[in-house]
């Protein structure tokens, strides 16, 4: 699995640096599920960003970029007769169910899929509405995160920049 340190390297010294767990607990308990330690490591340490003007992240303490907001607005959208057919499963917070983490700026929904067993690793799912295409990622959002950073096709238009970066939103 990718470290903090290994995405700090290539996206620079993260400003948002959270520490308080309330809001995390808070989400956790609403959704039924416990995220994973390194989407939340990253999530903290970052905030609310755009990362390469592509890849946009919120973080659940953020008054106005708010994780949980956007969570349940996203599985309320895919939810809608007509989109369910986009997803290989449902939207949702289920074992099996993909859960909405993060947007892409042209359209894409990123997921992680709620695993079956406590002990499964989550992994990461993509949904481009272009071209109505969904693809499964066997790998931690660290490792496909990591992935996006080095301009690997996890995500249309993902080709990095020859220095990552981000923007807080705020």
């Amino acid at each position: 699995m990718a470290t903090l340190e290994e995405i700090r390297t290539l996206l620079g010294e993260p400003s948002f640096n959270w520490s308080d767990p309330a809001p995390w607990i808070r989400l956790e308990q609403e959704l039924g599920v416990s995220f994973p330690a390194d989407f939340r490591d990253i999530t903290d340490a970052y905030g609310p960003v755009l990362i390469n003007e592509k890849l946009y992240l919120d973080h659940p303490g953020h008054p106005i970029r708010n994780l949980g907001e956007e969570i349940k607005e996203s599985i309320e959208f895919w939810l809608e007769e007509d989109l369910a057919d986009f997803l290989p499963s449902g939207a949702g917070s289920r074992p099996g169910e993909l859960l909405p983490i993060a947007t892409g700026a042209t359209a894409e929904t990123i997921f992680l899929q709620v695993p079956h067993a406590p002990s499964a690793p989550w992994v990461v799912g993509v949904q481009e509405m272009d071209s109505g295409e969904f693809v499964l990622y066997e790998m931690t959002f660290s490792d496909w995160l990591l992935a996006y950073l080095k301009g690997e096709d996890v995500m249309v238009g993902s080709s990095a920049p020859d220095h990552p970066f981000y923007k807080p939103l705020a």
